[in-house]
């Protein structure tokens, strides 16, 4: 039987990583933007082993509706987008604003989103949802989460690994690691990138 893989996306990282790594400060803001159920079979299927993707979880901040009405349009039709596929579940919370916002708005930040994603990653191991959980995301507060989950003692256990864009030779590649267990990455280039690249401009 094949293994259950479980791709989790931490959003925001994710998209601000292909940016810096594919893109330029003048690209338009739908750079780096990616497909993200093509990006999650491409990791289920980058390995020699029986896989199959079983669920694509994405976790990002939310605009508020009031506050920024643009931004909440577009976020709700991408939504829409990615959730036209059964693979999708979609976590998010709202981004918090600003106490200037009114008079001079700044960057909203996400809040409780890391939480959110390291909490679903080690509860569904523990519970035995998925065999395979891969986690895409630079964000070191996610350590823990992989540590527990490469720490539970069952046999079978839950594999947890990572993956982190490939920017290329001379350039600079992060990825999560933790000193408990030698993770796998799956790196994923500027080849793969083009293929998945989502240039839809949901703002309009």
């Amino acid at each position: 039987m094949a293994d259950r893989v479980v791709v989790f996306l931490d959003w925001q990282n994710v998209y601000n990583g292909a940016r810096e790594a594919f893109c330029t400060n003048r690209s338009p803001h739908w750079q780096g933007q990616i497909d993200p159920v093509a990006l999650a079979r491409h990791l289920a299927d980058d390995s020699p082993f029986d896989r199959e993707l079983h669920q694509v979880r994405i976790y990002r901040g939310q605009p508020d509706s009031i506050r920024d009405p643009r931004g909440y349009g577009a976020s709700r039709r991408q939504h829409a987008a990615w959730l036209n596929s059964p693979l999708v579940t979609l976590v998010t919370r709202p981004l918090r604003y600003p106490r200037s916002w009114a008079t001079t708005p700044g960057r909203p930040q996400e809040k409780g989103i890391d939480v959110a994603l390291a909490l679903d990653f080690t509860l569904m191991a523990i519970r035995g949802e998925y065999e395979v959980g891969i986690l895409m995301s630079t964000d070191t507060d996610m350590k823990p989460a992989l540590e527990a989950v490469a720490g539970i003692k069952r046999s079978p256990g839950p594999r947890a690994e990572v993956a982190s864009w490939s920017a290329g030779p001379g350039q600079r590649s992060r990825r999560l690691a933790i000193t408990s267990r030698n993770l796998y990455c799956h790196w994923v280039g500027k080849d793969v990138y083009d293929q998945i690249a989502d240039p839809t401009d949901y703002s309009i």
